[in-house]
């Protein structure tokens, strides 16, 4: 098998063909070698509050901050995405200052949190059958995205351009276009 180019800290924006649980998704790449890949979906918000989920995450959250669905694999699991003021506090990075919280631990200064319930993953070879199957569009992540409110989905393909940004306007539902 050839050396897989990572797409560490690349979003992975969702085809419109794609009907599962990626539908609109968009997945901020965490990790990718070739043992297989991990991300979060960035684009999912619970309505569970990060308090009522996670207490020790919940001192760094701001109030009011909910959990997101950062995918179907091992739902329990939590994963913590900051962007952090000293980015050498990061377990690890991914992006700019963006990086995984270690919720073990001393409290790090963030400018921002994002919790996850679950992940995005991919045995050896799966994501490269799914990028050759045109099921993800790759582009560079921006710091600020797991953070955003509005829907990611078509402002990623928008700042692709080009055939992306009219694909960008495809309503959620095209039967009701």
């Amino acid at each position: 098998m050839a050396a897989v180019e990572s797409l560490r800290g690349k979003v992975l924006i969702a085809a419109p063909s794609l009907e599962d649980f990626f539908h609109r998704a968009v997945v901020l790449m965490i990790e990718h070698t070739e043992e297989g890949a991990m991300g979060v979906v960035l684009n999912r918000a619970s309505e569970t509050p990060v308090v009522d989920a996670v207490e020790r995450l919940s001192e760094l959250a701001d109030p009011g901050d909910v959990v997101h669905l950062g995918g179907p694999v091992s739902p329990e699991s939590v994963v913590a995405l900051g962007e952090f003021e000293d980015p050498g506090e990061a377990a690890r990075l991914v992006v700019g200052d963006l990086g995984l919280v270690d919720p073990e631990a001393p409290d790090p200064d963030l400018r921002a949190l994002r919790v996850y319930a679950g992940y995005a993953g991919w045995a050896p070879g799966q994501l490269e059958g799914e990028l050759e199957a045109e099921a993800w569009i790759v582009d560079h992540a921006r710091p600020g995205d797991p953070f955003r409110e509005d829907d990611l989905w078509p402002v990623a393909l928008q700042r692709k351009g080009g055939a992306y940004a009219l694909l960008a306007t495809m309503p959620a539902d095209p039967s009701l276009n």
